[in-house]
């Protein structure tokens, strides 16, 4: 097996656009408060995972006894993006089938968090505590978002244009960690204390 392809499943130049139009979809489907509710889940995931890479690039600072220095970005978002579009994507064909979707999206994150930890990228303690994030935010977007959307039709359309989207960008990786890396000697001057 290719395990290449399976991680970049989870790079965010595939989840984050992803995330972007299932918000959208929760707008037209849901409403206002539901695609807030999903933005700012997946915005407070990504902030715990950007200041575990922070403290881990600037600071040095790791949990060395449970192996651990940073959080998985490609498994908080694996779990927490393909969980809600596959759910939301079920649920379009039978609102009770969401949970079938979540089930789905989960097993899809852990298979990524696989990919992840056999290609060397993090230890199974980094994917783990991402996973258990990336799930929780999942599993309370979805339960919050109990109605089917109006016609199957619209379900349908978005879903086969989400996929349309993640196959366009499926491949690329986005630069985040590089980026995070160049700059970690100019925020390790802020965040980082320096005793004495």
């Amino acid at each position: 097996m290719n395990w290449y392809r399976i991680t970049d499943l989870g790079d965010a130049a595939v989840t984050l656009p992803l995330a972007l139009t299932t918000a959208l979809w929760l707008l037209q489907a849901d409403g206002w408060r539901a695609a807030l509710r999903w933005v700012s889940c997946l915005a407070a995931g990504a902030a715990a995972v950007l200041a575990s890479k922070l403290l881990n690039a600037g600071c040095g600072m790791a949990l060395e006894s449970f192996d651990m220095r940073v959080i998985s970005g490609h498994a908080m978002l694996s779990a927490a993006v393909w969980s809600v579009f596959l759910a939301l994507l079920l649920r379009g064909i039978r609102p009770a089938w969401r949970g079938g979707g979540l089930v789905l999206g989960l097993a899809l994150a852990t298979l990524i968090c696989l990919s992840r930890v056999l290609l060397g990228a993090h230890t199974p303690a980094e994917v783990v505590a991402g996973w258990l994030l990336g799930a929780a935010i999942a599993g309370w977007v979805v339960r919050a978002c109990a109605r089917a959307p109006l016609r199957l039709g619209r379900g349908v359309i978005a879903g086969a244009a989400l996929l349309g989207l993640c196959t366009v960008a499926y491949g690329r990786h986005a630069p985040l960690q590089q980026i995070i890396w160049h700059y970690s000697p100019y925020y390790a001057q802020v965040i980082c204390y320096q005793g004495g």
